[in-house]
């Protein structure tokens, strides 16, 4: 029960951090990342030195929430119910996402599988602009103490005793029903496609 109250009372400094302004290391099943208002997206770029052509990712607290930031897309149904999971769906942007997010009008959405993630974007109202804690062209933070040796930002949430498994989720660009994968990591692509065959038929 104690490391429950501190762990919520965490999660509680790190909202109220983020609503400031501020940006915030947290825990998820791949590796760990920085969190920030979607309207703040640009201090992620500035902790990371990162290049302003690269874009962040949409991280929101389940699909029905990530749903508002796209289009109706029959891919986006096919492949949500693989959330929350190590996957990252590029799809069209809807009116209702924040443009700095969706670059060249498509935008990258996440539900991750952790409980203090999903505990942290509960608190923040169901979505935050995210992307990996790592300085720009380093690996990823794959643990507490390699996301605090970084010291990209002050404020890190323990991970609950729920380690991050080390492997980046899977980035794919989903046109129609033609899979484009950007980025192979934890959910192989063949699970992809198989959703979406089973979507098809």
């Amino acid at each position: 029960m104690k490391e429950q109250s501190h762990i919520a009372q965490a999660i509680a400094k790190a909202a109220e951090h983020i609503a400031a302004g501020g940006v915030v290391g947290y825990p998820t099943e791949t590796v760990w990342g920085l969190a920030a208002r979607p309207d703040a997206a640009a201090r992620l770029y500035d902790v990371k030195g990162r290049e302003p052509d690269k874009p962040v990712q949409v991280s929101c607290v389940d699909a029905a929430t990530a749903r508002t930031l796209t289009r109706g897309d029959t891919a986006f149904d096919a492949l949500a119910p693989l959330w929350p999971g190590p996957l990252t769906l590029v799809l069209p942007a809807s009116p209702a996402c924040p443009p700095d997010l969706a670059p060249g009008g498509w935008v990258g959405l996440r539900v991750p599988d952790h409980p203090v993630a999903l505990a942290l974007l509960r608190a923040c109202g169901g979505l935050l602009a995210t992307t990996s804690l790592n300085p720009s062209g380093r690996p990823a933070a794959r643990s507490f103490a390699e996301a605090q040796a970084y010291g990209l930002t002050p404020l890190l949430l323990p991970d609950g005793g729920v380690p991050a498994q080390g492997l980046a989720s899977t980035v794919v660009r989903v046109r129609g029903h033609e899979l484009e994968v950007l980025r192979e990591g934890a959910l192989p692509a063949a699970v992809l496609q198989e959703q979406l065959r089973g979507a098809a038929r």
